[in-house]
């Protein structure tokens, strides 16, 4: 039987006047203080990162007259970065193909051991996340303070809290973004400028980006980056075992539960009491009792709080912790399982730490502080003078890595008797290449010789410094004709 025409009608306009909502409101987040091993570990944690990112930019290195003196410093302009006693050219990309190789698998090692103990302690988002919420408990309360100042009428008290929380989140974020730019500027000479307030609308318009996303992603994305944004949270579950170590419940101490009163017994029930302390401190805000979740982040403060729960009610602790799947299974069963540091999983990763330490170990060790690359003149190929010899020409990148002024001379192996013609600056000059201090030298040069036209030849340049120490080589050819 087919509907009719008036009661189509109906249910359109039915569906129509429903208020369908095809997303849920995100509900903002309000973790409760906690105290315990895991909030020390983090405070820790915390104190050490932000030191290290606040300070560093400060650290010296004497690298000699010519070079920069700060001991961490990415410098754009001559396309340099500076690693205390490690230099990086742009030519020598493969140092940090390495460095990001290195961690990426160093994560992925970790994260097989331990799970997210990086987005619990370590990770940026999670620092300053810990640090946004900090200033606002000391300004606004603890949770329930929080909520009930967040659900109440604008009056003069809610606005003062609520400006002053942000204006010190906006404070923590400017110091965040002026220490972001003393990375690729020298920090005291930067400072300086601020203070004399000749600073560049570059570093400026950086510094207001900077400042912007560090207030958006602590202040009020949070947990949300974690979620929604982080690759890692999608993907960190393939690198789990049986035997990695995260945060669980143990359901069989646990349940059934429910609430308990002073002088009541334990028979015939769990040991959770359904207090939700786990929940009110998690900054993710979810249940762990409800079995690991993407969200978690693996920061301990729900074993903390049902610590403190357990001690209150004379139970012993462990309800919620961190633990193997292998090992909970082996206790269901009454007998114990070790944790097992070494399995295949981490051994691969150990292995490809190591070969990747060690090849970038022997590049740094072996690497010159001299480099030259030769490149053939295209047009013309040779030019065969009135004497009857033939020249060639050649553009020489000579790549001084150290931090003094060198002079270097050129030769040419491969054939007979060659000349060496060196122009700079458009005037002939003698066979002597300077390049100053942590510079690249460009010389364009004719190399000529007697001989007869035949197949092009294999030849070497080697360029020595004038103290002999330093030398390097590169093979090119010397062509004699068309075609060859």
């Amino acid at each position: 039987m087919m509907p009719s025409k008036n009661n189509h009608k109906a249910q359109k306009n039915s569906l129509n006047s429903q208020d369908i909502q095809y997303f849920a409101k995100q509900e903002r987040i309000y973790p409760k203080r906690v105290w315990g091993k895991y909030r020390k570990l983090k405070w820790l944690a915390m104190i050490i990162t932000l030191g290290i990112y606040y300070l560093t930019p400060f650290l010296r290195w004497d690298r000699g007259p010519n070079a920069p003196d700060q001991a961490v410093l990415i410098d754009l302009k001559n396309a340099k970065a500076y690693w205390f006693w490690i230099e990086i050219w742009p030519q020598e990309v493969y140092i940090l193909t390495g460095i990001l190789i290195l961690a990426a698998i160093g994560l992925f090692f970790i994260t097989s051991l331990f799970g997210r103990v990086w987005c619990g302690y370590l990770c940026p988002q999670t620092v300053w996340t810990d640090l946004f919420v900090w200033v606002e408990r000391i300004v606004q309360g603890d949770r329930n303070a929080r909520k009930k100042l967040h659900n109440s009428k604008w009056t003069f008290d809610k606005i003062k809290k609520i400006f002053i929380t942000h204006f010190i989140w906006l404070l923590i974020a400017w110091a965040t973004a002026g220490s972001f730019v003393l990375y690729f500027n020298d920090a005291p000479t930067l400072v300086r400028s601020f203070i004399e307030f000749d600073v560049s609308p570059t570093v400026l318009a950086f510094m207001v980006g900077i400042t912007f996303s560090t207030y958006l992603m602590a202040g009020f994305a949070r947990e949300q980056v974690c979620t929604y944004m982080c690759p890692y949270a999608r993907f960190q579950s393939a690198m789990f075992d049986k035997d990695t170590l995260i945060i669980g419940y143990d359901e069989k101490r646990g349940e059934p539960r429910g609430k308990h009163k002073k002088g009541d017994s334990w028979k015939n029930r769990g040991h959770c009491i359904d207090c939700t302390a786990c929940v009110q401190v998690c900054p993710m805000g979810i249940d762990i009792r409800d079995g690991l979740q993407m969200e978690c982040i693996a920061c301990g403060l729900c074993i903390d709080a049902c610590n403190n729960i357990m001690d209150k009610v004379d139970l012993p602790r462990g309800l919620i912790r961190y633990d193997t799947a292998s090992h909970m299974a082996a206790e269901e069963k009454g007998g114990k399982e070790k944790f097992k540091f070494f399995r295949i999983r981490t051994l691969y990763y150990i292995a490809i730490l190591s070969i990747v330490s060690l090849t970038m170990l022997y590049s740094l060790v072996t690497r010159s502080n001299l480099e030259l690359h030769v490149l053939h003149d295209r047009n013309p190929i040779f030019v065969q003078l009135s004497n009857g010899d033939i020249r060639n020409g050649y553009v020489l990148k000579i790549l001084n890595k150290t931090h003094d002024n060198r002079t270097y001379k050129i030769s040419v192996s491969g054939i007979d008797n060659p000349k060496i013609d060196v122009k700079g600056a458009g005037k002939m000059n003698e066979n002597k290449l300077y390049v100053p201090a942590d510079s690249v030298g460009s010389y364009h040069i004719y190399v000529s010789a007697n001989v007869k036209p035949s197949k092009r030849r294999d030849i070497t340049f080697t360029l020595v410094d004038e103290t002999g120490k330093l030398s390097s080589s590169y093979d090119s050819v010397f062509v004699t004709q068309k075609g060859k």
